[in-house]
């Protein structure tokens, strides 16, 4: 009897800990797993907002697969995926195909410009470690050109534009708000000369947050030099920066740096691999799979859930993700072995902590409202559980955020 195949698509959050789970589950002789990914490495992508400021190294938020994945258990195969084939139960890759009798589908998130003229063109996007890494690299470039550079256009390179306030943004200004005196110290920079401008659409920052942490949270970036503009919607980004618009007004913000981090998708595969999807994500059923295929499942950005209570979508947040990667695991070992029960996924929200730089924050853990130091201690806790449950306490002393005040 054909061992049952698993294909992973993808080494995210919910991949990576589907895989994880199932090689602690079930034995090389029930079933033969195989888990692709486009690069050698995993990343937090709860990190990147840190690599692209320049507050972290990017090397730190990276972590090997082969640290985490045990190869007797579990191969692992480096290529992209071009095609999902559900009819033909097969996946296609740059370098050839896999076929599968249960695949997991985890492929992550992609920018959504909501078709604003001239974004993908102009703007930087914190999309990966090497989106991360270019952003980076490029503030550095601009505070270095500023002394060498015509007057006329030297303001445009200490202005900083960050479209979007929601999670990724506000914790992104935060980052920012302290690298910008290392940098003006490094380059011989006036700090009141740089000016770090936050634009959101929405008529608050953080929608949806509790509103006492968000005007904590204003408040704090504030006093660090940052500029927010609420309820201005980017109309257009170009080579010298971004017009806004406030109603019937608008205006012209020049910048040598537009970062974009007011939206995601899910992964376009997923819409051109025939299933039903709204932006790249899937309303899954109870336990995870697509509808009307019972040996697909999604996790990650491409799985849709509402929140029945609120009558919305959950966001795709890593805590979800992680635990959706458990509900997976357990239901393929349910149906490799035919026997057990499949077990309905619920997302179980223990907190929401949003980084304001890495000595502050804001949050609500287990119903408590937090702010400054404890809600910054709690999110370094909350990194370093994952890193905990994902390679054990080797991998948090490896890759954690151990310098917990």
């Amino acid at each position: 009897m054909n061992k049952p195949k698993i294909v992973i698509l993808g080494a995210g959050y919910g991949g990576i800990i589907t895989a994880t789970r199932l090689q602690k589950t079930l034995s090389a002789n029930e079933a033969e797993i195989t888990l692709v990914n486009k690069n050698s490495y995993h990343y937090q992508t709860t990190w990147l907002h840190e690599n692209a400021a320049g507050t972290l190294h990017h090397d730190r938020t990276r972590l090997d697969i082969k640290d985490v994945i045990n190869p007797s258990k579990i191969n692992f195969i480096q290529d992209t995926v071009t095609e999902i084939k559900p009819e033909d139960k097969k996946v296609v890759l740059t370098h050839g195909e896999l076929n599968y009798d249960y695949l997991v589908i985890g492929l992550g998130f992609e920018s959504e410009t909501f078709g604003i003229k001239g974004l993908k063109e102009h703007a930087f996007s914190i999309a990966s470690i090497n989106a991360a890494r270019q952003i980076r690299e490029h503030i550095d470039y601009s505070f270095s050109k500023y002394h060498n550079t015509p007057a006329e256009k030297r303001d445009e390179l200490l202005t900083i534009i960050v479209g979007g306030a929601g999670f990724t943004g506000i914790e992104f200004v935060g980052e920012l708000a302290n690298r910008v005196p290392e940098l003006c110290k490094e380059y011989d920079i006036d700090r009141d000369l740089v000016r770090i401008v936050c634009v959101e659409a929405a008529p608050m920052v953080l929608p949806g947050f509790d509103p006492e942490l968000v005007d904590y949270a204003v408040s704090q970036l504030e006093k660090k030099g940052v500029e927010f503009k609420i309820g201005t919607a980017i109309k257009e980004c170009t080579e010298e920066g971004i017009i806004v618009a406030k109603g019937e007004e608008t205006e012209e913000i020049k910048s040598a740096t537009v970062v974009w981090a007011a939206g995601v998708r899910g992964n376009a595969l997923v819409e051109q691999a025939g299933f039903e999807a709204m932006r790249g994500r899937v309303k899954v059923t109870k336990d995870m799979r697509v509808p009307g295929y019972e040996d697909v499942f999604i996790v990650g950005d491409s799985a849709l859930l509402i929140d029945e209570v609120n009558n919305r979508p959950y966001p795709p947040t890593a805590q979800i993700a992680i635990q959706q990667g458990f509900n997976v695991a357990h239901n393929l070992a349910v149906l490799v072995r035919g026997k057990g029960e499949l077990e309905e996924f619920t997302p179980d929200i223990k907190g929401t902590v949003c980084s304001l730089g890495h000595d502050d924050a804001i949050g609500v853990v287990f119903g408590k409202k937090l702010t400054g130091w404890k809600a910054s201690f709690m999110k370094k806790v909350i990194d370093n559980r994952y890193l905990f449950v994902l390679g054990g306490p080797m991998l948090v002393l490896k890759k954690g955020k151990l310098n917990l005040l």
